[in-house]
């Protein structure tokens, strides 16, 4: 039997503030039904005084090693993707490994934005895989609210904080992570950027996104890689129990789903309370579906992004 990186366990944290439309419509030029028919977003969670990207990523993580049931000392991999960590450097994988009380283990973050759980999950399975790693930790987590322009209506009601984990052993078995593909194209770095950064204007600088061009390139890189990792991991869309994609757009969800004829009943859809956490949205959903009882041991997950870059991949499993 090969040796494949099987999940045992996942978890996720959000703020403790709830932002709905309504609220978000005091301050900002906009309505409910204007950011419901073009995003399908309700509400999002923002980070308030001492919750950063490091806190999410690190209550995201325990939840994930209780559901587990192994001890944080049992970790000898953490692998976070953010493009908003606590600071320039260190990484905020080493803060989350020091409040998990990991006095030595493998630690780093992966940026690839709302690809990055995608990328972190690739880069994991390929060190167990090989004998690098027992147990890993793969975290995505963002706190977008820092780098949103908050008089850009068109961005800020998009996107909100959270975190989410996923426990990975090295097993022999049928089970676990079947196949993964990742790809970027530079070229289109002016659609979606933040502008600012230490080598350049030396601040964060804020998120700038054109949107109707990132939906056009959303649906088609997405449904290209989502039958590439079907055809890597010998499966049809028919075997696909559930789909977790990137919760960045109602309607990218919807046309993503369509293009490949997947029942919309497969897709796990949380943008609508979550809005879009970028690298945690695909931890954060697979936790929520598995959470309340609709992915359950055995089935076949596909699990898609895409994000600024730009960058996109796709990871097929069997949970």
């Amino acid at each position: 039997m090969s040796v494949r990186s099987v999940v045992l366990g996942l978890g996720s944290a959000l703020p403790k503030r709830r932002v709905d439309n309504e609220e978000l419509a005091q301050t900002v030029d906009t309505t409910d039904a204007w950011i419901v028919e073009r995003t399908g977003i309700r509400s999002r969670y923002i980070a308030g005084d001492g919750e950063t990207t490091a806190s999410l990523a690190t209550d995201a993580a325990r939840q994930a090693l209780d559901h587990a049931g192994i001890a944080a000392t049992d970790i000898d991999l953490i692998v976070l993707a953010t493009a908003t960590p606590d600071q320039t450097f260190p990484s905020s994988a080493t803060k989350v490994q020091a409040a998990l009380g990991i006095n030595d283990c493998v630690a780093f973050d992966v940026h690839a934005v709302c690809t990055g759980f995608l990328y972190a999950l690739s880069v994991a399975d390929s060190m167990l895989r090989s004998g690098n790693a027992t147990k890993a930790l793969v975290i995505g987590a963002e706190t977008f609210s820092r780098i949103l322009d908050w008089d850009d209506r068109g961005t800020c009601v998009l996107f909100g904080d959270g975190a989410g984990a996923l426990v990975l052993s090295s097993e022999e078995g049928d089970g676990g992570i079947l196949a993964t593909r990742l790809h970027a194209d530079g070229r289109h770095n002016d659609l979606l950027f933040v502008d600012g950064g230490p080598s350049t204007t030396g601040t964060v600088g804020k998120l700038r996104m054109k949107g109707r061009e990132v939906f056009r390139h959303a649906v088609v890189n997405l449904a290209q890689v989502l039958n590439e990792v079907l055809a890597a991991a010998n499966l049809t869309a028919d075997d696909v129990d559930w789909v977790v994609p990137h919760q960045a757009n109602a309607r990218i969800l919807d046309a993503t789903a369509k293009k490949l004829g997947l029942p919309p009943e497969k897709i796990v859809v949380t943008v609508d309370r979550h809005a879009n956490t970028s690298a945690a949205s695909v931890p954060l959903a697979f936790d929520t579906a598995v959470k309340d009882g609709r992915i359950k041991r055995g089935d076949i997950v596909v699990l898609e992004a895409m994000g600024g870059g730009f960058t996109w991949g796709a990871a097929a499993l069997r949970y």
